[in-house]
């Protein structure tokens, strides 16, 4: 059966830092884009960032850039992000995704269920 699990989130305070973890079961990740994303109360989901998992190549929304790093265990079948210097607006759940398409923010396969990221001041 095609599993998702995302771990990792927590409560932290301005500046802190979290990793979360994204481990897939049922499936490898070897043709697929694995994606983080993320929903704060009331608002739309958005992307976070991106790995292409068969070649490593990463993708970021900009508010991400040079924070967060997206990367990838072979041998777990697992993906992390890495988020540093968190802010209060990253509060939020934050799923992974896995799925095939043309586009690294395409989000239409698989859903793990989400884990909640506070970062109080």
């Amino acid at each position: 059966e095609v599993q998702l699990q995302a771990s990792g989130g927590g409560s932290v305070q301005t500046g802190g830092s979290l990793r979360l973890s994204c481990a897939a079961s049922g499936f490898t990740f070897d043709d697929y884009y694995i994606g983080w994303f993320r929903r704060a109360p009331g608002q739309a989901r958005e992307g976070v960032a991106v790995i292409k998992y068969s070649d490593g190549d990463t993708f970021y929304k900009d508010y991400a850039e040079g924070r967060f790093t997206i990367t990838r265990d072979n041998a777990k079948n697992t993906v992390y992000l890495q988020m540093n210097n968190l802010k209060p607006e990253d509060t939020a759940v934050y799923y992974c995704n896995a799925q095939i398409s043309d586009s690294p923010w395409d989000s239409s396969h698989y859903w793990g269920q989400g884990t909640l990221v506070t970062v109080s001041s």
